[in-house]
């Protein structure tokens, strides 16, 4: 067992498809907003079908703004490396150092030829990347005299000029599979980044592989510890497991474990474009998995942080009402079959519990939608888009958590009332779109420019489809402005603290209101909006 005890990134594999410019570029923001670390484009210039890797990350550096990028990987022949490593530090300076550099040695040699590059064997291959890594750090050593000058039999600089230095100590991550290749990444390469459907045997093939790079690194004398390992996978969210990575969010999270412990692997990057897998990968594998490690690392099988969804109490401890995501995911899990017959989805219950006397809004005047037809069959996807809202609110509700958490914290003095409001401004309860929580933000782009309905929103759309829902959906609109000011209204207790340290008790109110609101919100939009979902969709022609 060999866990090279890296920090974990997860990230996203997307399609850089020409034809849906826009859709691409929701998906990467839907990577950062849902909470992956990475997101990364595949590099095949020659292929008009593809957006090209390098424009679409210089754009979407600019419009995001926490996730890295990378090229999965860039295709080194079609990329000369002096100029390559000028673009990936201006890009990493202009982005506050968010790029790392995937990097590969070309496969495709009929149509890098027809695209003007040179034909190289295996080996030569081989050797060409050797002398570009050569050639890329030494540009970004600008505190070093003197010029460039490497005399390659593939690349030849003589005396190119230093510079600019990346932000932050760019990884290259090399996609390799040949021994030698392997062995060269063990040497210079702060990454190997290969993909689990091109092994034969699939993580069986990591241990003798990982050898590779290891031999690699000990015989240029360096620990192989200094090379992160890294994965590009694929694979289905199911109710059931049917295989590797074939099953529910649990079984990925123990098999992922597992390549983190036995095989040392710390990045996880999953190729997918749907918008609902990104969204399971992020919310649910990811936290789990660095759950798992962190307590396995910590030589204890106990859990590192409290399970998600508990709450923390005014006196500090810890309870979980019903309604919480740790129940809920136990529901979906186990899919027990919950009060709408033939639908095995259970809308998560309101907690019994209230922490503030403040209300706003009267329960009792919520209309209800129509009960669903007598002896409707849903389809497993039928299912899986029902269960997906529960999903997306239990994400709302372990951020409530991490708020109730961090309102403990400035409390004990552990945090300061400003380090809390920058966790706040980071978190989907703060982001202004709140139809269907923080998921229409990004998913009813997709959609939109999927279908070209300029207003084919999640509410729209089932308006149209069930106007028995009209009531409802109006009243769930009207409450989504209130949570927004809620929100806004722990916002501002926070600043006030700022000023005044001994204004806890509003910050405290505020956080109980904004428990009490969403809870119960989340709870009547389930109730209300989860069986419509399993038989209309999230958009026309989904179902």
């Amino acid at each position: 067992m060999t866990d090279y005890g890296h920090e974990l990134l997860f990230g996203g594999f997307l399609t850089p498809d020409a034809r849906q410019p826009e859709q691409v570029v929701a998906r990467a923001r839907l990577c950062e907003q849902a909470g992956l670390d990475l997101v990364t484009f595949q590099d095949h210039p020659y292929q008009p079908g593809f957006l090209d890797t390098w424009t679409l990350m210089s754009y979407l550096a600019a419009a995001t703004s926490r996730i890295r990028l990378a090229g999965n990987v860039l295709n080194l022949p079609l990329r000369q490396p002096v100029v390559l490593a000028r673009s990936v530090a201006s890009l990493d300076l202009l982005s506050g150092g968010r790029v790392e550099l995937g990097l590969g040695t070309g496969a495709f040699w009929d149509a890098i030829e027809a695209n003007g590059g040179r034909r190289l064997t295996p080996g030569q291959a081989v050797d060409a990347l050797d002398e570009a890594i050569r050639i890329i750090r030494e540009v970004w050593a600008a505190d070093r005299r003197g010029g460039v000058r490497v005399d390659g039999e593939h690349y030849r600089v003589v005396g190119a000029k230093r510079g600019p230095a990346p932000a932050h100590p760019v990884g290259i991550w090399v996609g390799a599979y040949k021994p030698r290749l392997l062995r060269l990444v063990g040497r210079t390469a702060d990454g190997w980044l290969p993909s689990l459907a091109y092994l034969p045997n699939g993580p069986a093939d990591l241990a003798g592989l990982n050898a590779l790079v290891d031999e690699g690194a000990a015989a240029a004398g360096r620990d192989p510890a200094e090379v992160r390992r890294l994965l590009n996978v694929s694979g289905r969210f199911t109710g059931t497991g049917a295989g590797f990575l074939d099953g529910p969010p649990r079984q990925w999270v123990r098999e992922l474990t597992d390549l983190v412990l036995e095989h040392g692997t710390s990045g996880f990057v999953l190729g997918t474009d749907d918008p609902a897998s990104i969204q399971l990968f992020a919310q649910e594998v990811a936290p789990g998995v660095r759950e798992l490690v962190a307590a396995e690392r910590a030589g204890s099988t106990a859990p590192a942080a409290p399970p998600p969804g508990e709450l923390t109490g005014p006196a500090g401890d810890t309870t979980e009402p019903t309604g919480t995501a740790g129940a809920a995911q136990e529901r979906r899990e186990t899919l027990r079959v919950g009060s709408v017959a033939g639908l095995a989805v259970t809308p998560t219950p309101a907690p019994q519990v209230r922490h503030s006397d403040h209300r706003l809004w009267d329960e009792s005047t919520r209309p209800v939608a129509p009960p669903a037809p007598t002896g409707h069959v849903y389809s497993p996807q039928a299912q899986a888009v029902g269960g997906h809202l529960v999903d997306v609110h239990d994400h709302l509700r372990r951020e409530l958590g991490e708020i109730r958490d961090l309102l403990d914290q400035v409390r004990r003095g552990a945090v300061s009332a400003g380090d809390a409001r920058g966790v706040l401004n980071r978190m989907t309860l703060r982001q202004n779109n709140w139809t269907l929580g923080a998921y229409c933000a990004a998913y009813c782009t997709l959609v939109t420019q999927h279908h070209g309905l300029e207003d084919d929103a999640i509410f729209p759309h089932l308006r149209r489809a069930d106007p028995g829902l009209v009531p409802v959906i109006d009243r769930l609109e009207q409450e989504h402005v209130v949570i927004h000011e809620v929100v806004e209204g722990v916002d501002r207790a926070l600043v006030a603290l700022i000023g005044d340290p001994g204004r806890l008790t509003g910050l405290q109110q505020a956080v109980d209101v904004l428990t009490d609101t969403l809870l119960s919100h989340l709870s009547y939009e389930e109730r209300n909006i989860v069986e419509p979902l399993a038989r209309y969709g999230f958009y026309p022609g989904q179902l």
